[in-house]
């Protein structure tokens, strides 16, 4: 038990050990100073300018931003709806796959340019690899620097005197994409293919199995049984078995899949390669490359804490965020891996499976890999969905109630305990700003943050993008739940039913992208109103944390007197993480209530 505690200790230290070189270097980027990497990438980052025409000085006010954040996602959204309608014709398809659906190709458009990456095909039977490269790869890198780019805005709406102007959006993607994106990935993805990630474009193989493998007529393969090749007859307990398929061969799918899985991780998108995305011993297939996309998992958005410290000139502020994030993520740990390694009394019931700890995982180990086993699972589980990733590395359905109930909630609460690529911690800002404003009224004082007087235009814009996730997920899942053509979907009936229709919105909500894998999403309606409600999170925040930076970069600086409200002490920590806690719990604690809480009282009656 006690390597298991200092194994949760250890990916949690390593996290933090490389966020804060890695949230220097951002900043140092973003300001322009110059880093180890500049004589490398400014002429090249100078270039982009030149083929593009962009002005490097230019200053947008927030709406020119916004607009220019709207237009460049509807190009890459139309983009790369065209690519998969049209994948059937083009290049870069060795297994001749027929281009994709309307509605599934318009779910998979909104999904990796809204950085969720919800996706409701098999990657490597639905996708070519010009589509995978050329599409998904590419909006991996172009979504998370739209999200990077945006916080920077509000970064700046902080710091800047009296002006409108927030920078250039041209500007901040090129930086992001060349400084920080591209090399760091590169990187990582050198370090996956030592690690044995696929890196090819080479056509799926048929390979021989070392031993053949019975499969009934209703596909269960059958342990143990006398298989004759030569008459093709099977046997099990004695008894010949009727109706059996006896399989000789293996599909092995192929791909440039270490390029994708790196920045999957590092950008929070999350989109598999394959379909079992990162379960597949193919896409992760060793505890050393476990441990390179568990970590850049949050790597990003725990560095960006940092990098807002530099940025705003208040180191304090922003390890005050982190530690409030941090502490989220290290409770929310420890509930999932109490409750999977503790497991449910029907696994214990009769001693039909050992529980116990000694020389094996023990705990409920249903739907993990054994190579990684409770304690990497848990940490997977709790790190994907506090960022907005949804890569998996075991199946959630599988999870007990309440240890599946927590990868839902931080879904739930707005991807902010570190959430995606920017778009975490801008939202976190939200919070901030509305925390800072309810203790201004308890007080009774005008609310400041960072010197910036937050009024009734600020506090508008930061419910929109506080109640944005909720709205959309309660609405969403509610109108789904009263459809039969969503109920025939499931894989389950009941509360665990409900919580799979329920994981799904909060998934897409969430701009976070796993699923229970007990649901088929591919169907028209649940395509497009899954589509939908991520344009929707995603780019209703956007436009409210614009907005709220135009309005704080005009106005002036307070002077800090005693009276002013400290940000950066513990009590601020605290109530920023009641404040975060406060909306999701009055959101979503009824419907949490029909799903896991139900499933949970059920399973221990």
């Amino acid at each position: 038990m006690m390597g298991t505690i200092l194994q949760y200790i250890l990916y949690l230290a390593v996290l933090v050990a490389l966020a804060i070189p890695l949230g220097s270097y951002i900043a140092k980027v973003m300001k322009g100073e110059k880093t180890f990497l500049s004589r490398l990438l400014t002429p090249c980052e100078r270039a982009v300018y030149r083929v593009m025409r962009v002005d490097p000085g230019e200053q947008m006010g927030w709406k020119r931003y916004a607009a220019s954040v709207l237009l460049f996602s509807g190009i890459s959204l139309a983009i790369l709806f065209l690519l998969q309608l049209l994948q059937g014709v083009l290049p870069g398809n060795p297994q001749n796959l027929p281009g994709v659906g309307w509605h599934l190709s318009f779910n998979t458009a909104v999904s990796f340019v809204t950085n969720t990456n919800w996706q409701s095909y098999t990657g490597e039977s639905t996708l070519s690899y010009l589509t995978q490269a050329l599409g998904l790869t590419v909006q991996n890198f172009l979504s998370a620097a739209v999200g990077i780019a945006v916080l920077f805005a509000l970064i700046r709406g902080l710091i800047q005197v009296k002006r409108e102007g927030l920078g250039s959006f041209w500007v901040d993607m090129t930086r992001i994409t060349v400084h920080i994106l591209l090399p760091l990935n590169l990187v990582l993805a050198v370090c996956l293919v030592a690690g044995g990630v696929i890196q090819s474009w080479k056509p799926a193989q048929t390979v021989s199995l070392l031993e053949p493998v019975a499969v009934s007529s209703e596909g269960e393969i059958l342990e143990g049984a006398d298989i004759d090749l030569e008459t093709g007859t099977v046997t099990l307990g004695g008894r010949t078995v009727e109706g059996t398929q006896i399989v000789t061969e293996q599909f092995v799918p192929m791909g440039p899949a270490a390029s994708q899985v790196a920045i999957k991780q590092s950008g929070t998108n999350g989109g598999g390669f394959m379909g079992v995305n990162s379960a597949h011993p193919l896409e992760n297939p060793s505890p050393f490359t476990n441990l390179l996309e568990m970590i850049s998992l949050l790597l990003i958005p725990a560095a960006l804490c940092f990098t807002f410290g530099r940025c705003v000139k208040n180191k304090k502020q922003g390890v005050a965020i982190f530690l409030a994030m941090f502490l989220c993520l290290v409770t929310a740990l420890a509930v999932v891996a109490v409750n999977e390694q503790m497991a449910t009394p029907q696994l214990a019931q009769s001693g039909a499976v050992d529980l116990s700890a000694v020389q094996q995982a023990g705990g409920n180990m249903e739907g993990k890999e054994t190579r990684f086993g409770i304690a990497t699972s848990s940490t997977w589980a709790v790190f994907t969905t506090a960022a907005s990733n949804g890569s998996v590395n075991a199946m959630h359905d599988s999870f007990t109630p309440l240890g599946g109930m927590i990868p839902m909630l931080l879904m739930q609460l707005g991807e902010v305990v570190f959430g995606g690529t920017g778009c975490g911690l801008y939202g976190m800002l939200a919070f901030a700003i509305l925390a800072v404003f309810i203790a201004g009224l308890m007080v009774g004082r005008t609310p400041e943050f960072l010197g910036k007087k937050i009024e009734p235009y600020e506090m508008k814009w930061a419910v929109v993008v506080c109640l944005a996730t909720p709205v959309a997920i309660l609405v969403g899942s509610g109108i789904a739940a009263a459809l039969p053509q969503v109920v025939e979907s499931l894989g389950n009936t009941g509360a665990h039913g409900f919580s799979e229709v329920l994981y799904a919105f909060s998934s897409a909500g969430g701009n976070n992208g796993s699923a229970f894998a007990g649901l088929n999403a591919n169907t028209v309606f649940l395509n497009l109103s899954l589509g939908l409600v991520m344009l929707f999170v995603r780019f209703v925040p956007v436009v409210g944390t614009l907005a709220i930076a135009g309005s704080l970069a005009k106005k002036k600086r307070l002077a800090v007197t005693a009276g002013t409200l400290s940000t950066t002490n513990g009590m601020f920590v605290f109530l920023l993480i009641f404040v975060v806690l406060l909306v999701g719990a009055l959101s979503f604690f009824p419907a949490l209530a029909l799903g896991p809480i139900a499933e949970f009282f059920g399973s221990i009656a």
